[in-house]
């Protein structure tokens, strides 16, 4: 299970649809890992669909990047890294049920010229929109050392299925699993839940 991954984290997060696409972003900050007081990681995600036509197609731009500290003073980077590709999105007709399957180019500063992503993201509404089931399965090419064991892996797993409760069109409450294989320099898979409440400006 997520060892070591008893912290407090915050998320911004917009999806903002458009006459030409949509724009998407969520910013994370993680707070008082191990010896550090304060904010202890910073990573942004932002992307772009871009679409001038009617259709469930559209072309996608995104970058994420970040950095962190394991302690006061000894910080590290999280590679920049550029995608771009295509997305196709279905939704039925009161978009409570909502898919998108993108595949994407991937540039990751530092580590490869030419690797790829392929990522799925889901919203499903239920019971009135009292309840939502949302969140992204990402897999991609990288490679990775691992920190304190042997071996290497070039591929890499993310998913953070979430569910929530709605008491209201602002405040929700629920948790996230962060289901991960070969991430963040730890080899194999790792499952760290969280308990979570949400405020929708």
């Amino acid at each position: 299970m997520g060892k070591d991954r008893g912290y407090f984290t915050t998320t911004l997060e917009m999806f903002k649809p458009d006459r030409w696409g949509s724009t998407f972003f969520f910013v994370d900050f993680d707070y008082n890992v191990g010896d550090v007081e304060g904010v202890s990681l910073a990573y942004m995600d932002v992307s772009r669909a871009l679409r001038f036509w009617d259709s469930p197609w559209a072309l996608q731009v995104e970058y994420n990047g970040g950095f962190g500290q394991y302690a006061p003073g000894l910080a590290y980077q999280i590679n920049d890294a550029w995608l771009t590709g295509a997305q196709y999105t279905w939704n039925n007709a009161d978009y409570s049920r909502i898919f998108t399957l993108q595949g994407l180019y991937k540039y990751i500063q530092g580590k490869h010229d030419a690797s790829f992503q392929i990522t799925g993201v889901w919203t499903m509404h239920f019971k009135d929109r009292k309840f939502t089931f949302m969140g992204f399965a990402d897999f991609w090419r990288e490679d990775h050392t691992f920190f304190g064991e042997e071996g290497s892996t070039k591929f890499v797993f993310l998913s953070e299925p979430q569910l929530w409760y709605n008491v209201n069109e602002h405040f929700s409450f629920g948790g996230e699993v962060e289901l991960a294989t070969n991430f963040a320099g730890h080899k194999g898979f790792k499952a760290c839940p969280t308990i979570a409440v949400k405020w929708t400006f």
